[in-house]
């Protein structure tokens, strides 16, 4: 099979896969990975309560969880850029360039968002509004003194 007969409908599943993958993977940064740091620091703390061994945990596990899962979608939008043949710009930040009035680069203005990105900001999203939600709807919550 060749690759004009193979860019089609395989390509087109590769492409849902990884929009699945980095969706799955997005939503686990607002819910796997605290849910999972929280269990941890549950089995170390002792029965009295939390003490503070047991919060350095849940604080130190959220972030390794958090760090390996965002590597893991910045992997899973390169390979979306990659199997797309989408171009990588490699992007500058503001104060590391030049200020001789040097101009973007085109390719950077033109892009558009890929599903994969599409799918982080939908759950950076849909995280904030559960919160808000949560926090001015649901919570139990009481001001001392007021």
């Amino acid at each position: 099979m060749g690759q004009a007969e193979q860019s089609g409908g395989e390509h087109r599943l590769e492409r849902i896969g990884l929009t699945i993958a980095a969706t799955l993977v997005s939503i686990n940064i607002w819910t796997g990975a605290p849910l999972l740091a929280v269990w941890v620091g549950s089995r170390v703390a002792s029965s009295n309560g939390p003490s503070m061994g047991a919060i350095v945990i849940v604080i130190v596990v959220l972030g390794v969880l958090v760090f390996g899962l965002a590597a893991l979608l910045t992997r899973l939008n390169a390979a979306y850029d990659r199997l797309t043949g989408r171009e990588t710009v490699r992007r500058t930040t503001a104060w590391l360039r030049p200020m001789s009035g040097e101009r973007e680069h085109p390719a950077r203005r033109a892009g558009r968002m890929t599903p994969v990105e599409r799918s982080a900001v939908l759950s950076v999203v849909l995280a904030v509004l559960a919160f808000e939600i949560w926090f001015f709807f649901f919570a139990r919550y009481s001001i001392p003194g007021a």
